[in-house]
């Protein structure tokens, strides 16, 4: 079987150009990635800029008029406060027990282990 050539019949002018100069085609490529990565850049940045001057920003003298109008904290009377108010009505209940644990705390003894009562 005869061995096909690598070359085509009739190589075009940029078939032959690009094999001959890659950085012809390569190097505008990458030049134009890195502009529009730059451009995305200033167009997200627009975008955050715009959406600053939405936030409306406080100044010194509006601080100050907030300030003037507040009432001062004082411990005591959020003490006495919170003990004028009436309490929640609720009524304790004990959660029932699973069936076989103790009524103080001693977890029952494993089946099959040996304890200070069993013989």
């Amino acid at each position: 079987m005869p061995v096909l050539p690598s070359r085509p019949l009739n190589p075009s002018r940029l078939n032959t150009l690009v094999r001959k100069q890659p950085l012809l085609f390569g190097v505008p490529f990458i030049v134009l990635m890195v502009a529009t990565s730059f451009g995305l850049s200033a167009v997200l940045q627009t975008k955050y800029d715009y959406r600053d001057q939405k936030v409306k920003q406080v100044t010194k003298e509006d601080e100050l008029k907030l300030e003037h109008n507040r009432k001062k904290f004082d411990i005591r009377e959020e003490y006495f406060r919170l003990s004028a108010q009436p309490e929640e009505d609720w009524d304790m209940k004990r959660v029932p027990r699973p069936k076989g644990t103790p009524e103080w705390g001693v977890p029952p003894p494993e089946p099959g282990s040996k304890t200070k009562d069993a013989p």
